[in-house]
This record gives structure tokens, sequence and C-alpha cells, in this order.
């Protein structure tokens, strides 16, 4: 029966909200500082903003019929004042937010990225979680589609560094909003004729977001999308030149892109370029970045008309692809490079001070905490990864030195199994002996 009532009163993570253990976290740390080293290269500098929100931030940034808002927004009244505030489910609105509050799009273009966790109310499910984490990588102030193409090369460029293959680029133009508001209309006209073959999610989006009926994925659907009017039909001359010229950025950049008419992404503020990276590594959720312009949001949250455009990498997504492309690339590392053995107190006392000066020179040590015995406290040096045991023994002591005994040998040099130094001579025996 206790057994039974542990079980019940144990508390687990919420489905969607994952735990990321060793060794596997430590995957995690390499991307992080590959990624921040790839953005720095291209001279992004890095803006953080809060995880909680105003909700009609999102309302007006997202958009108010759109399934995130409408459906899988965190969002709660605070009772000290009332204000209904929502946990981010996207990190580009609140970065929008702090360049106009701050006037930080005003003084002059900017590359910016931020990289955190973001939080969604929905089923999860594979690729789909309730908290993930985006790299959100924004250029505010520059209107020429040359930036456009820019940050589709750089997130090639990501791709090459990480060795990933498998993915491709669908490329599309939506145009300038008077482009789309014709074109609404005769697409709200060929919807209403084919009323019948339209689902419900669709027959609800017909008159507040028939865009979004474009990208349904209802395999029953797919006929009457394909012979829907073409939005690339309706597009100004002006949105044309624009596209062109970020395709022909592309061609001369050599990047492969697909152009897909029907890709409209799932958010209100973008205008004219479009695009994703979608992975069949990944399955039905196969979007691992996506983005392109929104030169309207800033104004629409109550800053100047600056033109602006980025993308978001699911940061889960990425990790997933990368291992799949490189099956045995395991940055997974070891606790510690040397542990520290002792048998008393006072030897304890001692190898405190030498551990001080270890870790100084760049190496990780531990210290054997309590009273155990050296065979268990060898093991617990191997089962930390240990390279080397560092042993502060009665003998050692009394003879004024300390035992050194190689676990795993990372280096060309060869060592003795095991050789005894003098105390004093311990730190200069790591400063060359190993490499740091």
């Amino acid at each position: 029966m206790s057994n039974n009532n542990n079980i019940l009163n144990k508390i687990l993570a919420i489905r969607g909200m994952n735990d990321i253990l060793p060794p596997d976290s430590a995957n995690w740390e390499y991307m992080e500082r590959t990624i921040i080293d790839w953005l720095h290269s291209y001279g992004y500098m890095n803006l953080r903003v809060p995880l909680v929100e105003h909700t009609r931030l999102f309302e007006r940034g997202i958009g108010s019929v759109t399934d995130i808002v409408e459906k899988e927004m965190y969002s709660f009244v605070d009772s000290l004042n009332g204000e209904c505030l929502t946990i981010r489910p996207e990190i580009t609105a609140g970065i929008v937010r702090a360049s106009i509050e701050h006037n930080f799009a005003y003084e002059r273009p900017r590359r910016i990225y931020s990289i955190g966790s973001v939080f969604r109310h929905e089923r999860p499910q594979a690729g789909r979680y309730r908290q993930f984490n985006q790299i959100d990588v924004e250029t505010i102030g520059f209107s020429d589609p040359d930036i456009d193409a820019e940050l589709i090369i750089m997130a090639s460029s990501l791709w090459k560094k990480l060795e990933i293959n498998n993915i491709r680029l669908e490329l599309n133009s939506i145009g300038l909003p008077e482009d789309r508001t014709i074109y609404k209309q005769e697409l709200v006209s060929f919807l209403k004729k084919n009323i019948g073959s339209l689902d419900k999610v669709s027959i609800n989006r017909m008159y507040s977001n028939p865009l979004r009926i474009l990208d349904s994925k209802n395999p029953e659907m797919q006929d009457l999308i394909n012979n829907a009017p073409n939005l690339f039909d309706f597009l100004s001359t002006s949105a044309r030149n624009h596209f062109e010229k970020v395709c022909s950025f592309l061609d001369k950049s050599e990047i492969k892109y697909n152009i897909n008419n029907r890709l409209v992404r799932g958010l209100d503020y973008y205008n004219l370029t479009v695009f994703e990276w979608i992975s069949s590594d990944l399955g039905a959720q196969g979007t691992v970045c996506g983005g392109g312009r929104y030169d309207g949001l800033i104004e629409s949250l109550g800053g100047k008309r600056i033109p602006a455009a980025g993308f978001a990498i699911g940061f889960e997504r990425l990790i997933e692809i990368w291992k799949k492309s490189n099956i045995n690339n395991n940055h997974s590392k070891s606790e510690c490079d040397i542990y520290i053995i002792h048998d008393s107190l006072k030897n304890q006392l001692v190898s405190l001070k030498i551990s001080e000066q270890l870790r100084n020179l760049g190496f990780s040590v531990i210290l054997h905490s309590g009273r155990d015995t050296f065979k268990r406290q060898f093991k617990m040096a191997n089962s930390c990864g240990a390279l080397v045991a560092v042993i502060f023994g009665e003998d050692e002591i009394i003879n004024n030195s300390v035992s050194i005994k190689i676990l795993r040998n990372n280096s060309d040099e060869v060592f003795e199994e095991q050789e005894i130094i003098p105390i004093e001579s311990l730190v200069s025996f790591f400063k060359t002996r190993f490499k740091r």
C-alpha cells in the first residue's frame, strides 16, 4: 500500500514540457555555443525580453484570428491589478515591443537575436510541445530584398556548419497588404462556390482569415486548394520586383529553393517574402525554420513605420535532425577531468587548496565528499568519467607526495599507469603534461 501511495504522491513534469538531462544536455550546450558563434559571425547582437507580456501585444501582433491567439496561449488575469497577461507563445512580438519602448529601432538599422522558451497550450505530439525553445533572428530597419536573402543564406550556412543535408527551402511572396485585399475577395468568392468541399475549420476561417485555408493539411481539401486562385497572380509590380531580386540573390549564392505559392505562414504580420526550411526527417511536423518580412508590425504595435524581417528556428527540432544527420557525433562530456581521492579530513583539507589551484588552470575537478573507502572513491571517479585520479592517502601525506592514476588517456602522450610525485609539483605536473 505504501508503494502505491508513493506513486500517487510523485509529482511528474507537465505533459509536453520536457526535462533535458545529462548527457543530452551537453549536446544542447554544444548547439547553443555553435549557434551564438554563428549569429555573432553575421553581426547579430543579443536582446532578451520577458517571458510574460500583455495579452494585447500578441493579439495585435500575431493576429486575433490566428490559431495561436484563439486557442494556444497561456493567458491569465493578474490578481494584483487585473491586467490580462500571457506567457509568450513566440518571441518576435516581444522584441518589437522592446525596440519601440526603448527607441532601439529608431537609432539605426539593427541585427538582433534572442534564444529562449516559448509556450503554447496545445495537444503534445511528435515534434510539437507545450514548452519549446526558439532561436529568434530579427533585422529592423532594412527594406531592401538583400536582407531577405541574407536571412535565408545565413540559415543555409548553419545547416552546412551542422552537416545537416536533408532539408529543403520553400519560398513565396504574399505581396503587400493591398495585394492581399484584392486577392482575398477573389479567394472568398471561390471558396463560397465550393463551400461543400470545405471542412468545419475552413468554413470558420473563410471570412476572418481565408489565407490560412491555403495552408490546410486536410488531405480531402488538397485538390480544392490546388485549384484556388493563385496569390502570385495578384502581386503588384513592386512586390514582384522585390521577390525577383530575392530569388536573384539566392541564385547567385547557389541556394536551391522551391517556389510554393500556397505558403502563407501562420502569423498575420508577414508581407512580401515568406519562407520555410523543411526536413523530411521530422515527419508531419517538418518545419525547422520559418520566417519572412513584416514591415507593418512595428507600426501596428504603436511605433513608427519601420521595415523588418526575420525568422525563428525550433531548437528541439534542430537538435533532432542534427542527431539524425550526425549519428556518431556525440558532444556529451565527462563530469570532470580530475577526481581527488582522500582518506581523512586532514587530507581533504590539504586537497581542497590543490583542487582550487587546478581549477584555476582550467581543469574541472571534483573533490570527493564523505568518508568512503578508496575502492568506492575510485568507482565514483570512473562513473564521473574522470581522466585522472589524484590520491591523497596517509602514506602520500607522510612522504609529502601524491599519487596520480590515469583512468583514461585522451592524449597521444604515454603515461605511467600510476605515478608518485612531490605534492609541491602537482600543479606544474598538470600544467605541463596535460593540454587544455
